[in-house]
């Protein structure tokens, strides 16, 4: 009977509501134990709530653009192939859905709280699915910060997702053998092997020494004869990686100005043309990619809705992760769409993740009738790590700091036991087994 209920999940309504398709309602009969609890995104707060929920309690629906999880401190090592993109991804639909309904690939355009809805647009068909719902989790996320640079968004790359990653590294591969072609002068061929990135947080570091271990590692031994026109040159306009501890900060600077073909400039772009980009200082600098990865800002959903936000658009929630004023309408917001008022935290992977386990406890609490138990949302520092080529790492731990070869095995150690699957766990270890005897993959596809 429960199936057949299912199997009338869908159905049309007359009136299409800014729609190019059908507008659709997404409505089951769900048994009176159990309310329905929808999660927007399928990042580190999403997926984790989405883990971590008592299923029993709740019938769980996940809508997200899509249908992945993204083990993102790993990500700008898929840009030179040291780890194959589905080695750091795990499939949604993993972790069990009551109904193989209860997912949906699409992206929230449109919340009515009054109503306790939710309008979402289909990814594959453009038609529009509205939401029921008792509980809603918004972690939507956050897209790259351009500042309003010209430029940015038709000539520059992001790195955010997988599909941004695969794009970078075929784009390094194209550069590499467009300089191999007959008539390409020296001037053009320095221009093609110049790679500039924008911003020196953890991911335009890493980045970078991602590329200068492929240029040291692999560049001398498939392109030796280029291998001295191959530049990168890191652009920050203050520090590289503020949120470390000031020693640790110059061990990185010292360890990129001393790499021959390894710049950090301070400054700033002003513009990103299609061949180079342009410095506040007014100096045209030529060079044939440019990553960018300079901050965040808000996703068009979290924009557009009309609940408290910080001047960063931020959804402003309590220190339950409930939306300010919106308490009676059961709406939370986690990770890095959201801002705790009471007391701000950082937006890491680390603190949406803590997030999402606190709100799965949170949300069993109040669906047994124990809301009395419910505390508020408290977060600890366990460390940062980031890597910065060589077999170099830096390790800021609260108890202690390491920097070199030692951090570099904390580095790889920890982001191994906190992959999100046993699959993970046994593949990554294979591609870093993989490039140390055989190099990296350089097959373009």
């Amino acid at each position: 009977m429960f199936r057949l209920m299912l199997s009338r999940l869908w159905c049309c309504t007359c009136n299409p509501v800014q729609c190019k398709g059908v507008v659709r309602n997404f409505s089951s009969s769900i048994p009176l134990s159990r309310q329905r609890l929808v999660i927007l995104g399928t990042g580190w707060g999403s997926y984790s709530v989405l883990k971590h929920i008592d299923k029993k309690l709740f019938d769980v629906i996940v809508v997200s653009p899509r249908n992945h999880f993204l083990f993102t401190p790993l990500l700008c090592s898929t840009t030179v192939g040291t780890l194959e993109f589905r080695s750091i991804i795990e499939p949604v639909r993993n972790t069990g859905f009551r109904d193989e309904h209860h997912f949906q690939l699409a992206e929230a355009i449109k919340l009515c709280p009054e109503q306790r809805e939710i309008t979402c647009r289909s990814t594959l068909n453009e038609e529009e699915i509205k939401f029921q719902y008792d509980k809603l989790v918004i972690g939507v996320g956050a897209v790259s910060n351009t500042f309003g640079v010209p430029g940015v968004y038709e000539n520059a790359f992001f790195l955010k997702e997988i599909a941004d990653a695969r794009k970078i590294r075929n784009q390094i591969l194209k550069n590499f053998e467009l300089a191999m072609q007959p008539g390409i002068d020296e001037d053009e061929k320095k221009r093609l092997l110049h790679f500039v990135i924008v911003g020196g947080g953890p991911t335009g570091v890493e980045f970078g020494a991602e590329l200068y271990d492929f240029v040291k590692q692999d560049v001398a031994r498939l392109y030796a004869h280029e291998k001295e026109n191959v530049r990168v040159t890191l652009i920050e306009a203050q520090h590289i990686l503020p949120s470390f501890d000031e020693k640790l900060r110059q061990f990185a600077e010292r360890k990129m100005r001393q790499r021959n073909q390894f710049k950090l400039l301070q400054s700033s772009v002003t513009e990103v043309h299609k061949d180079g980009v342009t410095l506040k200082d007014g100096t045209r600098m030529p060079c044939s990619m440019v990553v960018w990865s300079t901050g965040l800002a808000p996703r068009d959903f979290t924009a557009s809705l009309n609940l408290p936000k910080n001047k960063s658009q931020q959804l402003v929630v309590d220190g339950y992760l409930k939306i300010k004023g919106q308490e009676d309408y059961g709406i939370f917001a986690l990770g890095d769409c959201s801002f705790v008022e009471s007391h701000p935290y950082p937006c890491t992977a680390q603190v949406a993740e803590r997030q999402g386990q606190y709100l799965a406890k949170s949300l069993t609490l109040y669906a047994t009738g124990r809301q009395s138990e419910v505390q508020e949302f408290s977060w600890i520092n366990l460390g940062m790590l980031a890597y910065v080529g060589g077999y170099q790492g830096l390790a800021d731990f609260p108890t202690g700091k390491l920097q070199g070869f030692k951090s570099w095995i904390v580095w790889r150690s920890v982001y191994l036991t906190k992959l999100g699957s046993w699959r993970g766990r046994f593949q990554v270890p294979f591609d870093w087994a993989r490039t140390f005897f055989f190099g990296r993959d350089i097959s373009q596809f």
